[in-house]
């Protein structure tokens, strides 16, 4: 049976979960790039971190934005050699840096905070963007830490990056619940041991070949409701 009971700890992943990248499609289009390329260049910075990944290696996530960026233009009939294509680069990068968070996501971080719930983050960003994020939406100070793959060492989903997050706060991983809107975190939370629930900002399709989540939600709200 599918465990519901109130997590002593929620893990949040922080990039599209808490922070909303709507904007970065005007990014996009500021320099010249079709503002649907902003999924399929965020996803390409996620494959390449978990590829350092699988042989152990990794790289700071800003890096892997800016260089998978400059492949993104190139591919796209930006030439390589523009003088512009740097500014154009720190542009995006700099959109990226200011995003806001989701419309629920100040008032559910509120309620689980509220219900005696303990609230880490656990990033494969930066500490910097998590906390920027969360200290412009106003609720930083319900977070008790802001961790990432940066500290731990190893980027999500190894299990040594859930593993990372539950040693640091004490708990045991079946205490804890990562809340993630991508299914490849839930699966990798749930097979360290964590549960999980899953924001379904999107379509609703959870792909079938990784693990059931424990909760789907469409909001941290939702998942308040749920919990509490």
């Amino acid at each position: 049976m599918t465990d519901v009971r109130r997590p002593e700890l929620v893990v949040f992943d922080v990039n599209e979960t808490l922070s909303d990248l709507a904007p970065m499609r005007a990014r996009f289009a500021d320099v010249g790039l079709d503002p649907l390329l902003v999924r399929a260049w965020f996803a390409g910075v996620l494959r390449d971190g978990m590829a350092l990944a699988a042989h152990g290696d990794r790289a700071p996530f800003a890096d892997l934005a800016r260089e998978t960026l400059r492949a993104v233009a190139r591919e796209n009939d930006r030439a390589p050699d523009a003088p512009d294509l740097e500014e154009a680069v720190e542009h995006v990068m700099a959109g990226f840096l200011a995003l806001p968070v989701h419309p629920d996501v100040a008032p559910g971080i509120r309620a689980l905070r509220d219900a005696g719930i303990r609230l880490v983050t656990m990033s494969n960003g930066a500490v910097a963007v998590a906390e920027r994020l969360l200290e412009a939406a106003g609720v930083a100070d319900a977070v008790e830490r802001m961790l990432s793959v940066e500290q731990a060492g190893f980027f999500k989903p190894d299990p040594r990056a859930y593993g990372y997050a539950v040693e640091t706060c004490g708990v045991e991983p079946a205490a804890a619940m990562l809340v993630a809107v991508h299914p490849w975190d839930t699966d990798g939370a749930l097979r360290a041991g964590l549960r999980a629930a899953w924001v379904d900002r999107g379509d609703g399709h959870y792909p079938a070949y990784f693990r059931e989540p424990t909760l789907t939600v469409r909001s941290l709200l939702d998942l308040a409701e749920q919990l509490c």
